[in-house]
């Protein structure tokens, strides 16, 4: 890899970095700023949620424009929306404007996926879940950063956090505009006809297991939201944890998670394959979630907790990787988009249903309290096991390495 392909990495891990450290940073404060405009639960779990629906909408539709016009046009775009998203946050001043900045920041925080296109641009396909892993990483350690920084800044006032996020997002539009090259050559981009859209990417698509990852993407993605929805909940019944030290629990994941993505991956592609990754971590997201509520030891939550994080950090990658790998140049926008939105679909879903099977167990079986949405999120971790298990080495992934 050359050092300027090295260099537009970093590049890349800096923006990631910094725009999930706004994400981060939004994340223990908003619940506390909209019950200040008389916000109810419910009320406030639409907000929590709108932003996933609004990426789920979008995420394709910004990597569909990165194929057309190039990837650094819609960074730069993207990321001064989030800069406007976070700046009405900290104005506002009734609960509409509130959902308002939410859902701009919803529609222009899709812009991972194009990151992800950007990357896959200057990687060959040996070198794609390596180059993945960073964005990986620069995940891992925006939510270790984030809550923290969010947390100091909230001594000032409430909307402190969401100004300081506002100023980061305004960085990072400075920092693509001075420091990264646009990375999609005129000849690998797509015209403005129809045939450029996503019905389109899945007719390339045709032979390739497009389908079948973004399947094992949803489930596993699902099971795993389910899991960060209800593992406050479950922590503070069972343990009697208090939020500072499941924040620390959390932080450790990010940690491990961060050193999986960042560090070990890289080592991990030389001997396994991306398909190999995938099963083993849905294997071992699959063995904490069936492990987790079985029983009340520290040692039992730390391995359990242990095999969450590592499972979920390689499973992730990978199926990036192959996501990418399943078609050419010009439609890499458009297939992570896809990939993005099947994510963020997920974490409208997951929620939802974890706190659903939570309420059961608490009128029906208060003793088992989390076994039912543990294990039903170990289950459709096991669908996405089946599905990664039907996977096969495709000529695309031979064919685009150039």
């Amino acid at each position: 890899m050359t050092g300027m392909r090295k260099a537009s990495l970093a590049v890349i891990f800096t923006i990631v970095f910094i725009d999930l450290i706004g994400f981060g940073i939004v994340i223990p404060i908003l619940p506390l700023y909209a019950e200040r405009f008389g916000a109810s639960p419910l009320v406030i779990g639409i907000l929590l949620a709108v932003y996933s629906l609004m990426q789920s909408i979008f995420a394709p539709v910004l990597g569909r424009l990165s194929d057309r016009v190039g990837r650094r046009p819609v960074l730069l775009v993207s990321i001064a929306g989030s800069a406007a998203g976070f700046l009405l946050m900290g104005m506002a001043n009734s609960l509409v404007l509130l959902f308002a900045a939410r859902i701009i920041d919803g529609i222009t925080g899709g812009n991972i996926s194009t990151a992800q296109a950007y990357i896959a641009d200057i990687t060959s396909p040996k070198d794609r879940s390596k180059g993945m892993g960073l964005i990986g990483a620069a995940f891992g350690l925006g939510f270790i950063f984030g809550p923290a920084i969010g947390g100091v800044m909230s001594h000032f006032s409430l909307s402190a956090p969401f100004y300081f996020a506002a100023a980061l997002a305004a960085m990072n539009t400075v920092a693509v505009y001075l420091f990264l090259p646009e990375s999609l050559s005129p000849e690998h981009r797509t015209g403005t006809s129809r045939q450029a859209g996503v019905l389109q990417a899945f007719r390339e698509a045709r032979g390739s297991p497009l389908a079948v990852i973004l399947g094992t993407y949803f489930f596993t993605t699902v099971a795993f939201s389910m899991l960060t929805a209800a593992y406050p909940l479950f922590a503070a019944r069972q343990y009697g944890y208090h939020a500072a030290q499941i924040g620390y629990i959390f932080a450790g994941m990010g940690i491990l998670g961060a050193l999986i993505q960042g560090g070990l991956m890289g080592w991990l592609t030389r001997f396994l394959s991306d398909r190999a990754l995938t099963l083993a971590g849905a294997a071992l997201l699959a063995c904490g979630l069936f492990l987790l509520p079985m029983g009340h030891g520290l040692k039992l939550l730390i391995l359990s907790t242990a095999l969450l994080a590592a499972g979920h950090s390689l499973v992730v990658v990978p199926l990036n990787g192959l996501a990418s790998k399943s078609l050419g140049p010009s439609a890499q926008g458009r297939v992570l988009g896809l990939m993005q939105s099947s994510a963020s679909f997920a974490r409208i879903v997951g929620p939802v249903l974890g706190g659903y099977l939570l309420d059961w167990e608490v009128s029906r079986a208060p003793a088992h309290f989390g076994r039912l949405a543990f294990w039903t999120a170990g289950v459709l971790v096991g669908l996405g096991f089946a599905m990664a298990f039907s996977l096969k080495l495709t000529v695309q992934e031979n064919a685009h390495a150039a």
